[in-house]
């Protein structure tokens, strides 16, 4: 039988080759994005940095990453705002069919994006929206709405109920213990939730390639549209901006998370 330092040492070993091959496709294409060859190629001859030059000397690439970002951040804003009330209500709130409201906030994460996509296309062909990035934005924060509720419960559960009593009792109002106690003790939640909610608007691509239509073109519907055509390492170094903005906001989230919990402890 295996001693427990072998065990230990299998269960590292295990990970280690679970996360490099979790990594390896990541790794490969940032490598590719930098080809100086004419095609796609592992590994590449030649590091050139044109492709990325051609990406960024694009117009329509420009104009998809500005559209990616206004809709994002829009999302972020509306999902957060719309999510953190929902969440209050759902943590501290005692009202009929709690649990049946809560379940159908979250169908968005067990419909396929898809059906979604086509619910709400018919709705914005008949209002004349396709294309209106405000609307987009309002569509992806349907989607992402689940997960700023998962994140915000979590972090108001944290908040003890007894410390909004205090200051109800010393003379603050509603909106007093909402801004001044609630909202400051559960704002790493709410930077989570802000940060996952535009990553969750980034990446949309579904509703994005029923929505956008030629005005709004979002960067995963111009990847979409570009490989239909062709595929050229410029994808690549699109995918590796993609990869690199993702993996941005989860650092921040992290470093986030980190401050807040040495903020917590005592000092020695």
């Amino acid at each position: 039988m295996m001693g427990p330092v072998w065990r230990a040492t299998l269960l590292r070993a295990l990970v280690v080759l679970l996360c490099f091959g979790l990594l390896a496709p990541i790794i490969i294409v940032a490598i590719a994005s930098f080809s100086g060859d004419g095609y796609l190629k592992f590994p590449p001859e030649s590091l050139s940095t044109r492709w990325y030059e051609r990406f960024l000397g694009d117009p329509r690439w420009r104009q998809a990453i500005v559209n990616s970002l206004m809709i994002g951040a829009l999302t972020s804003v509306l999902s957060t705002f719309l999510g953190f009330l929902a969440a209050y209500a759902m943590v501290r709130g005692q009202f009929p069919f709690k649990r049946v409201i809560a379940a159908l906030l979250l169908t968005p994460v067990i419909v396929p994006h898809v059906i979604t996509a086509v619910a709400i296309y018919f709705l914005s062909a008949r209002m004349g929206l396709v294309g209106v990035r405000p609307w987009i934005a309002v569509a992806h924060t349907v989607v992402a709405m689940p997960v700023v509720l998962v994140i915000l419960q979590s972090a108001l559960r944290t908040v003890d109920p007894a410390l909004e009593r205090a200051a109800m009792v010393f003379g603050c109002t509603r909106w007093g213990v909402f801004r001044r106690v609630v909202l400051p003790l559960a704002l790493p939640g709410v930077v989570s939730a802000a940060l996952f909610s535009f990553l969750t608007s980034f990446d949309e691509l579904v509703i994005s390639i029923f929505l956008a239509g030629f005005r709004s073109e979002t960067l995963p519907v111009r990847i979409w549209n570009s490989l239909l055509l062709e595929v050229e390492p410029t994808i690549a170094a699109v995918s590796t901006l993609l990869i690199a903005v993702t993996t941005i906001a989860l650092a921040i989230d992290a470093l986030l998370r980190r401050l807040r919990g040495g903020a917590g402890m005592p000092a020695r």
